[in-house]
């Protein structure tokens, strides 16, 4: 198997190109993660060297393959309703907003890189369980930059590793058990799909005006950013908030230090 070198060089203008791209700051200790990544679509595509793959991705041809590479950088590792206290919040909340809402509308969320689609899951099911008098009519939206994972989230099936924070009966009447090659494994029911919408969206881009939600979580992504993108990008998610709307970040992440007009709530949960 051929070994590629990744010089301080060939890192340099990677590690620029991924920030350019989207957001995303690689430092030194990411050095062996992008060499073993990007050294198997080098392989794969019989590139010659880092530098040889560079070249070829900053050219209009190799736009697919920019593509493919932030793929192969991203980190996508998580779970059914992870950070549990956040969908605790969450009913709380929902209810009220859907007694607030206009006749005919819904209530919005974004699950902003959603990864594999554990989190926007999790908030369909959240809103089916709510024992409201009127149940809440929720639609939401779950984008990430990585067309790999959201591959995983559209199909809707997951080994049952993930569901261990889900209690048996929502496993059960959420998901249907795979047989013979799919033993093991469990697949989203069709009304929870039907609640969410998945797309492409890279979080460096303005969000267009359709991009109006109640509630946005956005957990776990901004660590990887610096504190000038992680600025824009909160003050960005603010624009896209309904007055009164509810912003959720990680619970290892925190609005402190940064430029911004949201309403502390409680850790890791604020509002606008």
């Amino acid at each position: 198997m051929i070994t590629y070198e990744l010089k301080d060089v060939d890192f340099e203008k990677i590690r620029r190109l991924v920030y350019e791209q989207c957001g995303i700051n690689l430092r030194e200790e990411k050095r062996e993660l992008v060499k073993a990544r990007l050294g198997k679509r080098l392989r794969e595509g019989n590139f010659k060297s880092f530098a040889d793959y560079y070249k070829y991705v900053t050219t209009r041809e190799g736009t697919d393959e920019l593509i493919v590479m932030i793929d192969s950088i991203s980190t996508n590792l998580t779970f059914f309703f992870r950070e549990e206290s956040h969908f605790r919040k969450l009913r709380e909340i929902l209810p009220i907003m859907t007694e607030m809402a206009s006749a005919g509308e819904r209530v919005r969320i974004w699950s902003a890189g959603c990864s594999t689609g554990e989190e926007p899951y999790s908030l369909a099911i959240t809103a089916k369980e709510l024992a409201a008098p009127r149940r809440a009519d929720v639609q939401i939206l779950a984008t990430d930059i990585s067309t790999r994972v959201l591959k995983t989230a559209i199909s809707g099936i997951y080994s049952k590793d993930r569901f261990k924070n889900v209690p048996a009966a929502s496993v059960k009447k959420y998901f249907q058990y795979g047989s013979d090659k799919w033993e093991g494994y469990y697949r989203a029911r069709k009304e929870l799909k039907e609640m969410i919408k998945f797309m492409r969206f890279n979080l460096m881009e303005t969000p267009s005006s359709d991009f109006v939600f109640d509630v946005i979580f956005c957990r776990n992504v901004m660590i990887y950013f610096d504190k000038e993108t992680q600025n824009s990008l909160v003050n960005r998610f603010y624009s896209c908030l309904k007055k009164g709307g509810y912003f959720f970040v990680g619970h290892s992440e925190s609005l402190t230090g940064l430029n911004h007009s949201f309403k502390y709530i409680e850790p890791s949960v604020y509002r606008k």
